[in-house]
């Protein structure tokens, strides 16, 4: 088992069982309680869990959005198989606003050296998007980040957004269903999805299966303002039929 294999793993405990101890931890990844206590330590520092006597316990209370560093960790290759998908959405040549999260982060990935102009909305993308030299144009919005997520928000994001118009709109969601729309768990994040998606010609709605029938605090739009929504198998049959008789296009990465 890889180190990131493992450390997802560990993560999904915490937040399941609320606490685990290092001894559990062992027997479940088949690790030293040497090794798991390493993998506790760094995970503590990233913000995924708490570091208590003989092991951990989560840091996230019943309604709370995961913190990056957790969810980060959390369905890895379904992130990647659908930032593949949306990569090949978009075409040479585009402007992408980019919204923030563990899944955009996944398709910046994809779209660094391609010859298209990129505007992400998160410290971790632009960061991604700033190191390699090559045919991408980045832009660079104004904002406040939100602390440890990274995510830009603000009266600067939303004047960035407003002043702009992009081909297409990458947009990430902590909830979706087709009778509830699209929300997120910050009031400042979803004013931010409310501009870009007003600032675009094109929305692609990227997003693992998990999201797909839950609803979040704060209300984005309507789930008919999406053109496609790119997901993976673990996606709700009913929710996708649903979504797809509003009109919206849903692919399966």
């Amino acid at each position: 088992m890889s180190n990131a294999d493992r450390h997802g793993l560990i993560a999904q405990a915490v937040r399941d069982s609320g606490s685990v101890t290092v001894q559990e931890l062992s027997e479940l990844t088949g690790t030293s309680e040497m090794t798991i206590r390493r993998d506790l330590d760094a995970l503590a520092a990233q913000g995924v869990l708490e570091r208590v006597r003989g092991g951990a316990r989560t840091l996230l209370l019943r309604g709370e959005e995961p913190p990056f560093g957790l969810r980060a960790h959390e369905a890895v290759e379904a992130k990647r198989r659908i930032a593949a998908e949306v990569s090949a959405l978009v075409a040479d040549g585009e402007t992408v606003l980019l919204d923030s999260g563990t899944t955009c982060l996944e398709v910046a990935r994809l779209l660094r050296g391609r010859p298209v102009t990129v505007m992400p909305l998160s410290l971790q993308a632009i960061h991604l998007l700033s190191e390699t030299p090559g045919p991408t144009t980045l832009m660079v919005p104004g904002g406040r980040p939100r602390a440890a997520e990274g995510a830009l928000t603000g009266p600067l994001a939303l004047a960035s957004l407003a002043a702009l118009r992009f081909d297409t709109a990458i947009i990430g969601c902590c909830g979706l269903s087709a009778a509830e729309g699209l929300t997120a768990y910050d009031l400042d994040d979803a004013a931010v999805k409310k501009a870009a998606i007003t600032s675009s010609r094109r929305i692609i709605l990227a997003t693992d299966g998990s999201k797909l029938g839950h609803t979040a605090y704060a209300y984005v739009g309507p789930a008919s303002l999406l053109h496609t929504v790119v997901t993976d198998t673990t996606a709700p049959t009913d929710e996708v039929a649903a979504l797809e008789v509003t009109g919206t296009i849903v692919k399966t990465a």
